[in-house]
């Protein structure tokens, strides 16, 4: 299952994947995830500080008073994934659009030569699945968009993207919960709050292994969500 674990410093491991982005790799870097997670809280893992999970890759840090690398390797090597469930931790999602505030509907039209609307209905039409969440909190990487929407990065990234805005580029969408820099093509923006802080326990919306559908709304109801 894994390509290779690795050390990275005295205190830390990466379980390596491999180097393709799809969701069947990514299933298995999110099981891991959860699985460590159930460990940790359980007591079986006392020392594990940390776990990140990426598209194929996850990183493993821990403190070296408490535990070693060795019983961690071991430990991953003793985990059989065909007897960890995905479903049991993810949560479907319907999450509102208003592309009233698109910035680059325009652009995108004329890269992809396709009309707006087009571009609209195979956004709301996709089932989007979360890859990772990272670059700030709350900030959902997703996939898959379809091959007829694949648009590369702006060359010059914007300073300022307003929070709540969705985003693409290649197959992947993303939705900006803060305002902040970013090179995405913008396609509308979102009333929901991804990341609250008061909820300590869980303050990220959305989780690796979601899933998430758009839908459409229109101005006046994206002013009146973002009001309550």
């Amino acid at each position: 299952m894994f390509k290779k674990l690795n050390n990275i410093g005295d205190c830390g491991i990466v379980c390596d994947f491999g180097e393709e982005v799809n969701r069947e790799i990514n299933a298995n870097v999110i099981k891991l995830f959860n699985h460590i997670k159930k460990e940790v809280l359980q007591g079986n893992l006392n020392g594990i500080l940390n776990y990140t999970p990426s598209y194929n890759k996850l990183i493993i840090n821990f403190d070296l008073e408490k535990i070693n690398s060795s019983t961690i390797i071991d430990f991953l090597k003793s985990v059989d994934f065909s007897q960890l469930n995905l479903s049991q931790n993810s949560k479907k999602w319907t999450i509102p659009i208003c592309y009233d505030f698109e910035i680059d509907l325009g652009n995108m039209s004329k890269k992809l030569k396709i009309d707006k609307d087009e571009i609209i209905n195979l956004h709301l039409n996709t089932d989007f699945f979360v890859y990772m969440v990272g670059f700030v909190p709350g900030h959902p990487f997703m996939g898959d968009l379809s091959p007829k929407l694949f648009l590369n990065r702006l060359k010059t990234p914007r300073v300022k993207i307003p929070p709540g805005s969705v985003g693409i580029v290649e197959k992947f969408c993303n939705i900006y919960p803060y305002e902040s820099p970013g090179g995405w093509n913008i396609i509308g923006r979102t009333p929901t709050k991804l990341f609250n802080k008061q909820n300590e326990s869980n303050p990220c919306l959305l989780s690796p292994g979601d899933s998430v559908k758009f839908k459409l709304i229109s101005k006046k109801e994206f002013e009146k969500l973002s009001n309550e």
